[in-house]
């Protein structure tokens, strides 16, 4: 007879895993974007046009024919559109969490709160409950029960999470719970063995609480790619070292070493008033037989398309001109959302 009290067996994907589209949300005059819309919208227009060359786009928009219009160099029949308010466009942190329980579809979402009550969200937390109802997305609903973003964990696919304490500790995220009962939360609602922390590492610009998209990368079960500062004189050096030194410490699964990959440190990129912006080689999206990678037009870009093609051998690697998105402090990977195979009515 069939145990119906049996624990369900849940699994967070890894990003590299089959997927049925990529979700982003469009910039427009009511975000923080309204005042450089013309230089940051060929940005967006370019990421939605690369993604639907090789599989769907789902773009949340306030205006479908207007978006429509902009896209003129994509595959349209992989590219759908939705009309949902929202606040911003970071939907790598709004959008849902897709887990496999039992083998069956289960859409995850969490709260957004604007990273801590930075920004306002209030629109932007409601979209993946709204683009549920109006049937795009392919599972079984659920509430996260608790403030967590998409940008903030990486998975290796195979129950290990890596993460950071600087975010998920945030007083301003969970104040109610510990590390502790965090970490207890995480594996029962991904189905997690193990959750490996960093406590150490940072972008300055960054208003994520050092999400671990912008520092350190699951590229494969046994490899994670991380920025490493090599400049002593820069702010960073001293923090980006001690992360480094903690992810040497780190095993896999298996108890073995993992293989680390530095990635290239990109020239120090600044704002008009002389802030300096989060500019990270880290925050690459992997989709179906490609690698998007941020670039920010400066030397090392080509370096890091290298060193990502060595992580990636059978994927191409596309660079795409990040530099405008850094100037509201985020890049490639945050402004988009991957849904695996099974997650998209078709």
């Amino acid at each position: 007879m069939e145990n119906i009290h049996a624990t369900p067996v849940r699994r967070l994907p890894a990003e590299w895993e089959k997927q049925s589209l990529v979700q982003l949300t469009f910039p427009h005059e009511g975000t923080d974007w309204a005042d450089s819309l013309e230089i940051v919208l060929p940005c967006f227009v370019q990421i939605a046009e690369t993604i639907s060359q090789f599989q769907k786009v789902l773009i949340v928009c306030r205006n479908a024919a207007e978006t429509r219009a902009l896209i003129t160099n994509g595959n349209a029949v992989n590219i759908l559109y939705e009309e949902i308010p929202s606040n911003d466009t970071w939907a790598r942190d709004h959008g849902g969490i897709a887990v496999w329980e039992d083998e069956k579809p289960v859409l995850f979402d969490f709260v957004f709160n604007g990273w801590g009550l930075k920004f306002p969200s209030d629109k932007d937390n409601l979209i993946t409950s709204r683009l549920y109802d109006k049937g795009h997305l392919k599972a079984e609903y659920r509430h996260g029960g608790m403030v967590l973003e998409g940008g903030g964990i990486e998975s290796d696919g195979q129950g290990t999470l890596l993460t950071t304490s600087e975010c998920l500790c945030s007083p301003n995220r969970n104040p109610h719970w510990s590390s502790i009962e965090i970490e207890t939360l995480l594996k029962d609602i991904f189905g997690l063995q193990r959750v490996l922390w960093l406590h150490h590492g940072y972008l300055a610009g960054d208003d994520t609480d050092s999400h671990i998209d912008t520092l350190a990368r699951f590229c494969a079960v046994d490899t994670i790619a991380y920025v490493q500062c090599p400049d002593a004189e820069d702010e960073h050096f001293e923090a980006l070292q001690q992360m480094e030194q903690e992810l040497q410490q780190f095993t896999t699964s298996n108890g073995k070493p993992y293989r680390l990959v530095p990635l290239p440190w990109p020239e120090a990129c600044y704002d008009a008033e002389g802030n300096r912006l989060p500019a990270t080689y880290a925050n690459f999206l992997i989709i179906n037989g490609a690698v998007l990678l941020p670039t920010y037009g400066v030397p090392q870009d080509e370096a890091a398309i290298a060193v990502c093609q060595g992580l990636f051998p059978d994927r191409e690697i596309i660079g795409i001109n990040c530099r405008s998105l850094i100037e509201q402090h985020g890049s490639l990977h945050c402004v988009t959302m991957q849904y695996p195979i099974g997650f998209l009515y078709s």
